[in-house]
């Protein structure tokens, strides 16, 4: 039986400044644009897999997109 069975898992979330260490890795990845439409203001960083559903703070699981085109996404209002 695995032992992991029914237990919570638990994320670690980054201290403050590894944090901001990696949102600035992200930004500069990823060429100070959003990754969506292109804009270069406004920028924020995605996480890929949510924190809720036990997403990483890692450079795989982040990407930087605009203030709108996040919002739009986590709204579920993107049109095709």
């Amino acid at each position: 039986m695995n032992e992991d069975k029914g237990r919570l898992h638990t994320r670690i979330r980054l201290d403050p400044e590894p944090y901001r260490q990696l949102r600035q890795q992200v930004l500069e990845r990823d060429g100070w644009r959003c990754q969506h439409c292109g804009r270069l203001e406004q920028l924020e960083i995605h996480h890929i897999r949510s924190r809720a559903q036990h997403g990483a703070d890692s450079e795989l699981n982040l990407i930087t997109l605009c203030a709108c085109c996040h919002t739009t996404l986590h709204s579920g209002t993107e049109s095709s």
